[in-house]
């Protein structure tokens, strides 16, 4: 068999990259406990352990990524974060 003769196949591989952002959520002299942590529960969707946990690392170490996911999905999430007097950004 001369190599015209072969059947070359040719595997076409589409990979869709999705760039991953960050909320950030900062330490403030302001908000209470419970009110970081309500807030977490109701709109980065986390469980009241897992905000819990997130609001005691803000206010140690200064900061902690609350949500990870597209830019266009966090922004109306970080906007109602900030419109309950927290202190956030996409990163």
């Amino acid at each position: 068999m001369s190599v015209l003769e072969q059947i070359e196949e040719v595997l076409v591989v589409e990979e869709v990259v999705v760039d991953q952002n960050d909320i950030i959520l900062y330490n403030d002299d302001h908000n209470t406990f419970d009110h970081v942590i309500n807030q977490l529960v109701k709109y980065c969707d986390h469980q009241l352990t897992q905000a819990e946990q997130c609001a005691y690392i803000v206010h140690y170490n200064g900061k902690c990524q609350v949500k990870r996911g597209e830019f266009k999905k966090l922004k109306p999430i970080c906007e109602a974060l900030l419109d309950q007097g927290l202190t956030a950004k996409i990163e």
